[in-house]
């Protein structure tokens, strides 16, 4: 996947039990706080999945809230992200076998799916532990390292990560 350093800007809310008159205790709870906010967000439509934040560039005036005397600080900062692109090749871990494909992990992508259809000139062999099966390129089981192409993706906004559409049909794709 491809690795982007974006300038991102995000509210973070601090209960009054954070509030030091201490600056760096201060400092150390907004970030703690962004951390904590950008971890649960775990990815973005149009950033891809939050790796690491590389850089805090601005904290802004905090706005107390009359209602629960809670801080909000606008902060600016920089974060490496990953987002998946059609037509890159990656490699991922056989994580299931269907009769209609397979279904494969990479790095923070759960969800990767290569249609029968998709596989080349692997073919389905059911049993007790299902594998598809090619004369030529060997054996596709659980637990198998594959670089596959990536033929298409999907934001899901529910569950907030991307569903990718894979295929093993080209040169140098398949089992590593």
């Amino acid at each position: 996947m491809v690795f982007l350093e974006a300038e991102m800007s995000s509210n973070v809310l601090l209960s009054p039990e954070h509030l030091t008159p201490h600056g760096l205790l201060l400092r150390k709870s907004i970030i703690t706080r962004l951390f904590e906010d950008i971890a649960n967000k775990k990815a973005s439509k149009e950033h891809g999945y939050f790796i690491a934040i590389t850089s805090l560039n601005s904290i802004g005036e905090g706005r107390v809230r009359t209602l629960t005397g809670d801080v909000l600080f606008p902060v600016n900062f920089m974060c490496l992200t990953q987002k998946p692109t059609k037509g890159e090749v990656l490699t991922g871990i056989v994580d299931k076998i269907l009769k209609h494909g397979l279904f494969l992990k990479s790095g923070p992508i759960d969800n990767i799916f290569i249609s029968e259809k998709l596989t080349g000139e692997y073919k389905y062999v059911p049993g007790e532990n299902p594998v598809f099966l090619s004369e030529k390129q060997g054996k596709l089981e659980k637990g198998v390292s594959v670089r596959f192409k990536v033929v298409g993706f999907r934001w899901m906004e529910a569950e907030r990560h991307f569903q990718l559409l894979g295929s093993l049909a080209g040169d140098f794709l398949g089992p590593i």
